[in-house]
């Protein structure tokens, strides 16, 4: 069973960067596709991006693109998710996922428990 843990998150001031990390066990992100959300107070999870298996490509949700970037360390067995330009809008629990090799694309079965992206003015 995959299990995923999120780090890296905190409080930061609005025009800050940010990198967050996702670590995987009981398998490796080489053999899934995987992705980031967010879900703000009151609001619905909202999907960021993902690195799809096999082809190692990068897909963004429009809203974000061009301030994420998403990249992996099959090495280290870790999903990074970078933000840049922080706005106090980013402000939510940010939560790493995966899903199986022929689940559909939006469909993910592993999630871990987020951590707190918190951004001042």
């Amino acid at each position: 069973q995959l299990r995923l843990a999120e780090s890296g998150g905190g409080f930061v001031q609005a025009g800050d960067s940010l990198r967050l990390s996702c670590a995987a066990s009981g398998g490796s992100f080489s053999d899934y596709s995987a992705g980031w959300f967010r879900k703000g107070q009151g609001q619905e999870r909202q999907f960021i991006g993902q690195i799809t298996w096999p082809d190692r490509r990068t897909y963004y949700s429009p809203s974000m693109k061009g301030r994420v970037n998403i990249s992996r360390d099959d090495t280290e067995n870790i999903l990074y998710l970078e933000v840049n330009n922080l706005k106090p809008e980013d402000t939510a629990l940010y939560l790493c996922a995966a899903r199986d090799q022929h689940a559909t694309p939006m469909n993910f079965d592993y999630w871990g428990q987020g951590t707190q992206v918190t951004v001042s003015t």
